[in-house]
């Protein structure tokens, strides 16, 4: 649901321009485009920090702004599927900056840094999905090779990413026919169902 009609000329403007910075100049491993037509739907997409096991992947998140937003947070989901403590199944975020730590001056770009450093230092506190809190705090090598092999499954290539258009609002799937040739595409597919059989077994 828009939530344009519902923010003030003043707002809708000054996110206007927050999004087209964050375009011209982009923060390090982050991608934003908008929807011109839903200035409340931000979507962009967050290089997996490198040492993390969600290196060599690129995941799409959204930011939904409400309609008292700049007073109310924005709700952030991960449309990427992915393994992470802070990351309910829905792929809502949860993340004291959009809870209560939230400020009505803090801008989009500090909400995807924060999504962004979420990725490094996951909180296990604040956990929606336990069982990657559980594994997190007990036993990392598995919590870490199980977000890997999430990561390989679900998350784009940077190669895909780069051949994609971002002005156009393509999902994952469509985006990774661009990822190389037929058999590149056929060696990933057995690879795939081979990760998805182990994934079932753990």
């Amino acid at each position: 649901m828009s939530n344009v009609e519902n923010l003030s000329p003043q707002i809708i403007r000054q996110v206007t321009k927050e999004l087209h910075e964050l375009m011209t100049d982009p923060p390090e491993g982050i991608k934003v485009f908008m929807n011109e037509e839903d200035i409340t739907d931000i979507q962009a997409y967050i290089k997996g920090p490198a040492d993390t096991p969600y290196a060599g992947g690129v995941f799409k998140v959204r930011l939904c702004l409400g309609k008292d937003f700049p007073q109310g947070p924005p709700k952030a989901f991960f449309l990427t599927k992915i393994f992470h403590p802070n990351v309910a199944k829905t792929g809502e975020i949860c993340v004291n900056t959009l809870k209560k730590d939230w400020k009505s001056d803090l801008g989009i770009k500090h909400i995807l840094l924060t999504i962004k450093c979420l990725l490094i230092v996951p909180n296990a506190e604040s956990a929606l999905n336990e069982e990657a809190g559980k594994l997190l705090l007990e036993h990392y090598n598995d919590y870490s090779q199980r977000a890997k092999m999430m990561t390989e499954i679900h998350a784009l290539s940077l190669k895909a990413v780069k051949s994609m258009d971002l002005q156009s609002s393509s999902d994952g799937p469509t985006a990774k026919k661009h990822a190389g040739d037929k058999n590149v595409a056929a060696e990933k597919k057995k690879l795939l169902k081979e990760k998805k059989r182990i994934l079932k077994r753990l």
